[in-house]
């Protein structure tokens, strides 16, 4: 047994049960299971496979809500927010939640089209003029390359589903992102506004020509300066006004207020089938940059704290067509066109499409897991992921802080534990 939990191993004794969510004022309703189709003695499954986890030293502590038909069935947290300290971890404690900042940015975008204040057909260097003359590398021999024109511009469609041929900075011309500073998707330590990083990737030669492969990377980031354009405010101040406080998603931060610094999950590292505290403050894990970092780069593409409660009355605004409690932030048919395929001929993962913000499942048996068509979602670099199912009214979100992740394949457990508790 590795040292620092061996030194906790008489606090895990004490927290064998799981820590359910208490109910608060933004969150959504819990109710008995069964009266929304779900068997409760099923979902009690969860309970033993995450304990399970958290037991057998392969996760610190994990936190999973599921909603179905407007309405909490499961909402609990198991483990610890930091193992040294044997801090259990609550379901209201404060993730990274990494990439899935990425659909909070993408609504943003849809909002300004809504508003007539941009179309996503409008090439990126209407907003941002330095991206108006973009480079290519094109992969040679060995480590070599060479730079060539883009054959079109890239478009605000081409950044919301991943087509613009802007990676994170580790494609065929690596060597020139890394003289440049750019390399990766961590923000929270940067000391400069983000639309200062975003402008300098444009002198940079980019992973593909725009339109013609799926490339993950900056593009969401590059979304957040376009809304900070068009809207003429910081990006933070456009969430909180626009999304974040229409959905009363109250513990949603770029950067964690003061008051709450104890609420922040510390992150874990898995190697070599080894879990342990990952360095601090650590390159791309950020243990204490999201308290006392500099604030002031505001990363669409990775930046946001969150808890479950809150993502899910997100992810729920989206199920029911746009609007939650009374808050309308975007119309069903803009909706609709965000959760369908864009992606045409673009080779993307088997059985699966991409809209505008979202990974959409196409086809179940190719995808070869449970789930249904029309299935919309993603996840995030701390090993945190989240999916929204239509046709079965569910939204679930599930949360850890675990980066690197090597071998775990507790997301799957779950979502077929998920599935499995649905018995109408």
């Amino acid at each position: 047994m590795h040292s620092f939990f061996a030194r906790r191993c008489i606090v895990v004794l004490f927290f064998t049960l799981p820590t359910v969510a208490p109910l608060n004022a933004q969150d959504l309703a819990a109710i008995e299971p069964e009266r929304v189709g779900m068997s409760s003695e099923r979902l009690e499954r969860l309970d033993d496979v995450l304990q399970r986890y958290v037991d057998d030293r392969r996760l610190p502590g994990a936190a999973l809500l599921v909603a179905r038909s407007g309405s909490v069935v499961y909402h609990k947290a198991f483990g610890f927010r930091d193992v040294e300290s044997g801090a259990a971890l609550r379901p209201d404690d404060l993730f990274r939640i990494a990439s899935q900042t990425k659909a909070l940015i993408s609504v943003g975008i849809m909002m300004l089209q809504e508003r007539g204040d941009l179309l996503i057909s409008d090439p990126l260097h209407a907003y941002i003029p330095a991206f108006d003359s973009m480079t290519v590398a094109v992969q040679g021999d060995g480590d070599t390359y060479k730079v060539v024109d883009a054959e079109r511009p890239i478009t605000l469609r081409h950044l919301l589903t991943h087509t613009s041929g802007i990676g994170y900075g580790w494609g065929p011309a690596a060597d020139r992102w890394d003289e440049s500073g750019i390399q990766g998707w961590y923000f929270a330590d940067r000391d400069e506004p983000i639309g200062a990083t975003v402008e300098r990737m444009a002198d940079l030669p980019i992973d593909a020509q725009p339109g013609e492969a799926f490339v993950y990377g900056y593009s969401t980031d590059i979304l957040g300066v376009v809304i900070e354009r068009v809207s003429e405010q910081p990006l933070d101040e456009f969430l909180r006004a626009e999304i974040l406080e229409p959905l009363r998603m109250n513990d949603t931060h770029f950067y964690v207020p003061a008051e709450d610094a104890e609420r922040l999950t510390t992150v874990y590292s898995r190697e070599d089938q080894t879990l342990s505290r990952a360095p601090d403050p650590g390159h791309m894990v950020g243990q204490g940059a999201y308290l006392s970092g500099p604030r002031k780069s505001f990363s669409g593409g990775a930046g946001l704290v969150s808890t479950p409660g809150d993502y899910a009355r997100f992810l729920e605004m989206l199920r029911r067509g746009g609007e939650l409690d009374g808050a309308r932030i975007l119309s069903p048919k803009t909706v609709e066109l965000m959760t369908d395929d864009h992606l045409e001929q673009v080779p993307f993962n088997e059985g699966e499409g991409f809209g505008l913000g979202f990974s959409v499942l196409e086809d179940l048996g190719s995808r070869g897991v449970p789930g249904s068509v029309g299935e919309y979602g993603w996840g995030g670099a701390y090993h945190s992921s989240y999916w929204v199912d239509p046709q079965e009214e569910l939204v679930v979100v599930y949360m850890t802080q675990v980066i690197p992740a090597e071998g775990l394949d507790d997301s799957a457990k779950v979502r077929t534990l998920v599935y499995q508790a649905i018995v109408e």
